[in-house]
């Protein structure tokens, strides 16, 4: 199912964000999404997130498929020259994945394999362009497809907190040329800044999914201030999640805090993209706190 037919249909469309294990077994991380993510529209898995090496995108999406769920393949131009690039979309398309994410990545540098040598062939915008000629049955090199060629819903991200907002207008520009259908944006924990944001972002009339992340205390969130671009977590937030810790390590006051986000900024987006970061648990409560409910 291509998420883009939901957005035409008018409807919220809510994704999950997981991680791949380091190693080859998957039946907790299957299991966990169907438990907890059965009832939300698609899951997004990400690709050796952060440069930390992982199971792959592409064999997750293929279990979670496999086990009923929509998966999101997430695909990172880091790693993989644009031979690869173009052969795993390919892959993709023939396990009948059907919604993909277009990313630049991380540099190697702040992972666990520091001196592992970056490829960037790509970047996030011309693999856009990339998907899309494949999609017209040639691939780079101007070479026929043999076949029906593939068929994606293809997204892309965008920081709307950033504080250069032009410069992120004119990245999401770039991407709606290049062929980009829908957005995730970065975790966002001020949304008046995001409206604002989705004020001036409207002109390109693509629908853009919320991002939010559950914070799991007032630590994570000064190391996301520090660390993390185009991410700022308000003060107001983090003398919430340190006034009862007992409250914040259960995740209850970051339930609350992701769920006030939502809430506010629904009306200014077409969907939500929740990075869990191992509290896929927290999931439904979430949804049920933002007047969601099952999708």
């Amino acid at each position: 199912m291509k998420i883009t037919e939901l957005f035409a249909r008018g409807e919220f469309v809510v994704s999950a964000e997981v991680g791949p294990p380091k190693g080859i077994h998957i039946d907790g991380l299957i299991e966990g999404a169907k438990e907890h993510l059965s009832g939300i529209t698609a899951v997004n898995v990400t690709d050796n997130q952060s440069s930390v090496m992982r199971l792959g995108s592409l064999a997750t999406c293929k279990a979670l498929l496999d086990a009923g769920l929509t998966p999101i393949y997430q695909l990172t131009c880091r790693d993989r020259n644009r031979i690869a690039l173009q052969s795993d979309l390919l892959s993709a398309a023939m396990f009948g994945i059907e919604n993909i994410l277009c990313l630049t990545g991380d540099h190697t540098r702040l992972g666990d394999h520091p001196g592992a040598k970056p490829v960037f062939d790509l970047d996030s915008v011309s693999l856009l362009h990339t998907v899309c000629q494949l999609e017209s049955g040639v691939d780079l090199g101007g070479n026929p497809l043999v076949g029906e060629p593939p068929k994606f819903a293809k997204g892309a991200v965008v920081s709307p907190c950033s504080d250069s907002v032009d410069a992120q207008l004119a990245k999401m520009e770039r991407k709606v040329l290049a062929g980009c259908e829908f957005f995730q944006t970065q975790a966002v924990f001020e949304p008046e800044k995001f409206i604002a944001f989705m004020e001036r972002a409207r002109q390109f009339g693509k629908p853009v999914q919320l991002g939010v992340i559950i914070p799991k205390g007032a630590a994570m969130c000064r190391y996301m201030n520090n660390n993390v671009a185009g991410v700022h977590v308000p003060d107001e937030m983090l003398n919430e999640l340190a006034a009862d810790k007992e409250r914040a390590k259960a995740g209850i006051t970051g339930v609350e805090i992701a769920a006030r986000v939502i809430r506010e900024c629904r009306p200014y987006c077409q969907g939500v993209h929740i990075m869990a970061l191992g509290w896929e648990s927290k999931v439904p409560a979430l949804l049920e706190q933002a007047g969601i409910g099952a999708v």
